[in-house]
């Protein structure tokens, strides 16, 4: 099975394909927006590249990493936006779509809903059985949901949007 990561963004919105079979890491990327770029262009944007990468790669499922706001709520309005565009583009391609919270990545990656950034690209490296941490690093955020998703999925099924 195809599962496709992603880490919500608006400027750069982080994607990573696993083969289930294996943890063979099929593609790894993002994809950026122009600030100079407005609202909608950069919403239909996304949307496209969303749409794109349900063709290129037919991934059975796909996992997003739910939004944590801290405290720059205009810039997680805007994140919320380019999540809703992810979301609706993936839709159309298929039905089976999860999201977990930071803390549910970090604990199925390290056992640790705390752990640091590094520790989790670490594990990325070592579980996808790679050279180097994937960059940028919304890449391999992107590539630790999708983890999250093939280690959990079969004992969290509440997580489908």
């Amino acid at each position: 099975m195809r599962v496709l990561g992603i880490d919500p963004g608006y400027n750069i919105i982080g994607y990573g394909i696993i083969e289930t079979n294996g943890f063979k890491v099929v593609d790894y990327g993002v994809i950026t927006t122009p600030k100079t770029m407005n609202i909608s262009t950069r919403l239909n944007t996304i949307y496209q590249a969303a749409c794109e990468l349900m063709e290129t790669f037919k991934p059975e499922e796909v996992a997003f990493e739910e939004l944590f706001f801290n405290t720059n709520t205009t810039t997680g309005i805007a994140v919320a936006e380019a999540r809703g565009a992810l979301i609706v583009a993936c839709k159309q391609y298929i039905d089976r779509l999860f999201e977990y919270t930071p803390l549910q990545i970090k604990q199925a990656l390290t056992g640790n809903g705390r752990a640091e950034k590094k520790q989790v690209q670490f594990m990325v490296k070592n579980i996808l059985g790679l050279n180097s941490v994937p960059k940028p690093d919304d890449a391999a955020d992107a590539l630790a949901v999708a983890i999250c998703h093939i280690q959990t999925s079969s004992v969290m099924s509440d997580n489908s949007m």
